[in-house]
């Protein structure tokens, strides 16, 4: 996962979590949203709630149904000896209910460990970097050895976006298309500043350039930080001395 202000925690999943979620007075408008979500017109009742499932989150106590071990152990296992019938939201609320506390059940009998791993972008390792300008210049030197310069030492100002995505690692930023909602943030800036005109400029003018964008991003996340997570089933077996904690922790 990409660089940020970085969380890993290990859970076991045991079905407690997804019960709680299941008879909790969240459960019915959750999934009446996911019902909306997933488009059942034309599939079958199983295969709508096999969708739901996968829409569940491991905060809700489900593991990811898009690992195979999960799918083959403990969703199909729910979907066995089922009946289908036709689909209606009043009949996928009911039939997916007693699947999910039958997925419940299996992951009592046989718990799953999941890796899950939460990045925070709030433009403090800008901030940093910024704050100390010894570092920065020897940053933008850095990420601009490569640069091709014309004759008279300008550089286009199309370099600013590959610059920025070789500097972006040191100041706790993900890299160009690692994360959705941070190249919005990036493709605002730059095209607040016509990145992409062609236009040479000299080296001075481009580090000046590189650092406000910088900075603009700064401003952006200060004021509404990113978070992404990612979730990964653990196949291998743990060190001992690794705690595990809860899904709801």
């Amino acid at each position: 996962m990409a660089a940020g202000l970085k969380r890993d925690v290990i859970l076991r999943m045991d079905g407690e979590d997804l019960l709680e979620f299941i008879n909790g007075p969240s459960y019915e408008a959750e999934m009446v949203s996911i019902f909306s979500q997933i488009g059942c017109e034309d599939a079958s009742l199983r295969d709508c709630i096999t969708k739901a499932l996968e829409k569940l989150t491991v905060d809700q106590g489900m593991p990811p149904s898009s690992d195979s071990w999960v799918m083959r152990n403990i969703v199909e296992p729910a979907l066995e000896s089922w009946d289908d019938k036709p689909v209606s939201q009043e009949t996928f609320l009911e039939e997916s209910k007693k699947v999910a506390k039958r997925v419940a059940q299996n992951l009592n009998e046989e718990p799953v460990i999941v890796a899950h791993s939460e990045n925070t972008f709030d433009g403090s390792g800008i901030k940093r970097l910024l704050s100390n300008k010894f570092e920065l210049d020897k940053l933008l030197n850095v990420g601009l050895e490569n640069v091709p310069k014309d004759r008279n030492g300008k550089i286009s100002k199309e370099y600013l976006r590959v610059v920025l995505d070789v500097v972006a690692p040191s100041v706790g930023l993900p890299q160009i298309g690692a994360v959705e909602q941070m190249d919005k943030v990036v493709a605002d800036v730059l095209n607040r500043i016509d990145a992409d005109d062609w236009k040479m400029i000299k080296e001075d003018e481009f580090k000046k350039l590189l650092t406000e964008i910088m900075e603009s991003i700064m401003l952006q996340l200060e004021g509404n930080p990113i978070s992404v997570s990612s979730n990964s089933v653990v196949h291998e077996p743990l060190p001992s001395s690794l705690s595990l904690l809860q899904a709801s922790t």
